[in-house]
C-alpha cells in the first residue's frame, strides 16, 4: 500500500443529552453541553476542526442549541445529525433496547425520525447537514437510503472490527477501518462512484498483520472458547493489541501508536470518536471523577499535539468527504474476506 502523502484526521462527537438510561421519549437534560466551549477552545489551540454530530435532544434546547450557534458561527467546525430513535419523533414504538437500534424499527419509522432530526437541525441552525452518525451505530441500508434522499453526502456510523449483536445491533466486526465510497443499497461493498462517503470510526490493530489479527479476534470471540477471556491475554502479552481511537477506550500512548500504524500503513482518514457526555464527570462509565475529566482533556491534548506535529490535517466530516479521491490503496473487499 502506497502511503499518502498526508494523512488526514476527522474528531467526531456524539454530541447528546446527559442520561443514557432509560431509554424512554422524555425527562432528559442536555447540561453537558456547557463544557463543549472548553472542548472547542482545546482543539482550536491544535488546529482541530471538530464535527458535532448532534440529537434531537440537544437541538431543541434552546441553551444547548445557543451553545452550538456560537461555535458554528466561529466557522471552526461543522454539525452534522446523531439520531437517538428512543427520543426523536415520532414516537409509535415502545422504547425498548431493541428498539434504541435505529436499524430495528420499520422502514417507515427509520426515514421519519432521520428526517424529524434533519429539519429540526435546518430549523434551528439555518443548515442543512450533511453527515450523520446513528445512535447506538444502528446502521442499516434505509438509513443510508434516507441520508441519500435528504442530500446528507458522509455516514459515520460503522465502528470498525465491532460487532454489535449482543445488544441487537449490526455486525460491524468485518469491516476495517477504511472510508470507501458506496451506494445505498449495497452499504458494505465500495463503489468508486457511489454517492455517499462511509467514514468508520476508527478501531484497528497495532500488529502489522491486521487481517489475521481480527479473525482471529472474532474467532475467540464467537468461538466455545470465548468465556475464557483470551483476547485479554493476548493483549497483556502485545500478541494482538485491538485499539479503539476514543480517548473514551485507549490512552493518549495507545492512540498515538495505533496511528502511527495507520498511517504507515496508508489509511488516508483517522475517525477519532467520543461522546459530548464523557467531558463531565459521572454522566457515563469512562469519565467518573474530576479526576478523569483532568485526564481526558490531558489525553486528548496529548494526541492533537500528536497529530500537529506529525502533520496530519484536520477536517470536518463533510470536508473529508469533498476531499476523498475515490477509489482506495486499500481493497475493503480483500481485507473483509
Amino acid at each position: 500500500m502506497k502511503k499518502r502523502e498526508r494523512m488526514q484526521l476527522v474528531v467526531t462527537i456524539d454530541t447528546e443529552e446527559d442520561n443514557w438510561l432509560p431509554y424512554s421519549h422524555n425527562g432528559y437534560t442536555v447540561g453537558n453541553i456547557e463544557r463543549l466551549p472548553q472542548l472547542q477552545a482545546l482543539c482550536s489551540d491544535f488546529g482541530i476542526r471538530p464535527t458535532y454530530l448532534v440529537t434531537y435532544q440537544v437541538v431543541t434546547n434552546d441553551r444547548a442549541a445557543a451553545i452550538l450557534k456560537d461555535l458554528l458561527a466561529t466557522g471552526s467546525c461543522e454539525i452534522g445529525a446523531h439520531c437517538h430513535p428512543w427520543n426523536t419523533p415520532p414516537f409509535t414504538e415502545p422504547p425498548t433496547l431493541r428498539n434504541s437500534m435505529l436499524c430495528n424499527l420499520s422502514p417507515a419509522l427509520q426515514e421519519s425520525k432521520i428526517r424529524a432530526l434533519t429539519d429540526a437541525i435546518t430549523s434551528r441552525f439555518g443548515i442543512a447537514p450533511t453527515s450523520f452518525r446513528s445512535g447506538r451505530w444502528g446502521y442499516s441500508h434505509v438509513v443510508a437510503e434516507t441520508l441519500h434522499t435528504l442530500g446528507y453526502q458522509v455516514d459515520s456510523s460503522i465502528t470498525a472490527y465491532t460487532n454489535w449483536g449482543y445488544c441487537d445491533g449490526p455486525d460491524f466486526s468485518r469491516v476495517p477501518p477504511t472510508p470507501f465510497r458506496f451506494s445505498p443499497k449495497q452499504i458494505y461493498r465500495e463503489d468508486s462512484a457511489g454517492p455517499l462517503l462511509e467514514v468508520p470510526a476508527t478501531v484497528g490493530y497495532l500488529q502489522t498483520h491486521v487481517a489475521a489479527c481480527n479473525a482471529i479476534v472474532n474467532s475467540l470471540r464467537r468461538g466455545p472458547l470465548r468465556h475464557l477471556h483470551l483476547i485479554g491475554v493476548l493483549d497483556r502479552l502485545h500478541v494482538i493489541n485491538q485499539v479503539a481511537l476514543s480517548p473514551e477506550k485507549s490512552t493518549a500512548t495507545q492512540m498515538i501508536a495505533l496511528a502511527q500504524r495507520m498511517h504507515l500503513a496508508g489509511y488516508p482518514i483517522l475517525n477519532m470518536f467520543f461522546h459530548s457526555s464523557t467531558l463531565t464527570a459521572g454522566l457515563t462509565p469512562f469519565v467518573t471523577s474530576t479526576e478523569d475529566e483532568r485526564r481526558l482533556f490531558e489525553s486528548l491534548a496529548q494526541f492533537f499535539a500528536f497529530a500537529r506535529n506529525i502533520g496530519f490535517e484536520s477536517v470536518t466530516l463533510s470536508e473529508a468527504q469533498r476531499s476523498f479521491p475515490g477509489p482506495m490503496p486499500i481493497s475493503l473487499a480483500a481485507v473483509c474476506a
